[in-house]
């Protein structure tokens, strides 16, 4: 454990009017130090301890240090409930959802604000998109056989496909969709959005979450059109668009589980006959998997990009990994040197919001799920 802000290493209630941000997401020395110590600087009434998971990967924080905590910062880790944390401001979650979290008593019993890092993983995230797309249509991973192979064949890179004048389906165009948005712009293609609710109005079409400088739409100008709804009648009007890259990036939610399932695949393939790309990025379940290794065996789509499954880790007799057509990470597109520092900026953004009694950032709509 890491002390900072001076004092004593666990200042008692009662003995000290000054506040603590408590961290207990693991971390690497000097990761979040510059943004910790701007933090501390605009906000000299606060301490601030570092808590890290023990060498068995467990978070294990003093009683007595989380129930004087006014802000929590963490993954996972959260007190039994709230009664134990009575003067808890808002917990900033380092995730970009907090769905692992919906059964805590935190989440059901009570009113604590919680807050996603939504918007840290934009740029990461939609090169991996964009990567796994490109490697697909650029017939890649056979060159690269062939490298292994000492092969020269140049018929094998030939015919590939390249992207101007696509057509690009975001289904959840949040922060990640709207940097897979820009990116697909520049390569010349064009962009439909689709949403939970409808979004008729330019203001409706802005993103007021977190957006790291110089990404993202934050105005919601490049779609050319948007679609909307929770409904599978909404969602088939959506997937008739002749889509050539389907983009997943709705978070997980009792509705949006097997979202894409049997009927689907059938609509993209009567669509685009020549093989929509499917992209998951945002959980396992939001794809029926029996039936998407159904549609890539039988050629409904043209293949698919997993950087999520159902279940994790992907059992190695299951039938999805020698599926043809395939790419598939494990869960890592969201990484980066720099998501702590990221993250850490969320937090930095919503305790100026709350000092200054603006409407926080990235609060989670427990009703909704995200």
């Amino acid at each position: 454990m890491v002390a900072m802000g001076g004092g004593e290493e666990f200042p008692q209630r009662g003995k000290s009017d000054r506040e603590l941000l408590l961290f207990t997401a693991p971390h690497k020395e000097g990761d979040v130090d510059q943004i910790v110590a701007e933090i501390q600087k605009e906000f000299t009434n606060l301490d601030v301890e570092f808590v890290q998971p023990g060498s068995d990967g467990k978070t294990q924080v003093p009683k007595e240090l989380y129930q004087r905590a006014n802000y929590l910062t963490t993954f996972t880790w959260l007190p039994p409930n709230a009664s134990e944390v009575p003067d808890l401001k808002f917990i900033q979650f380092l995730s970009a959802g907090v769905n692992h979290i919906a059964n805590h008593p935190i989440y059901t019993d009570s009113k604590i604000p919680l807050l996603s890092a939504n918007g840290v993983h934009g740029p990461q995230i939609a090169e991996w998109v964009v990567m796994m797309y490109l490697v697909h249509n650029h017939k890649y991973v056979a060159l690269y056989e062939q490298q292994k192979q000492k092969l020269w064949k140049p018929e094998t890179g030939k015919d590939v496909t390249d992207s101007p004048g696509k057509t690009v389906g975001i289904l959840g165009y949040g922060s990640i969709g709207r940097q897979v948005a820009r990116v697909a712009k520049a390569m010349g293609m064009n962009v439909l959005a689709y949403t939970a609710s409808p979004r008729p109005t330019p203001e409706s079409r802005r993103d007021d979450g977190f957006i790291v400088p110089g990404t993202g739409d934050p105005d919601g100008s490049f779609p050319s059109a948007w679609y909307s709804g929770l409904d599978k009648e909404s969602l088939h009007e959506f997937l008739k668009q002749k889509i050539d890259l389907l983009v997943l990036a709705v978070p997980l939610t009792k509705t949006t589980t097997h979202f894409l399932s049997a009927a689907e695949f059938e609509v993209l393939n009567q669509s685009n006959p020549a093989g929509t790309y499917v992209v998951n990025i945002s959980r396992g379940p939001v794809i029926d998997q029996p039936q998407l290794v159904k549609a890539l065996n039988e050629k409904l789509i043209g293949g698919a990009a997993l950087d999520v499954t159902d279940p994790e880790p992907l059992p190695k007799d299951d039938p999805l990994w020698d599926t043809p057509n395939v790419l598939i990470t494990p869960h890592i597109s969201g990484s980066t040197s720099a998501y702590s520092t990221r993250a850490t900026q969320v937090l930095q953004e919503n305790l100026r919001r709350l000092r200054d009694g603006k409407k926080l950032i990235n609060e989670v709509d427990r009703d909704k799920g995200y």
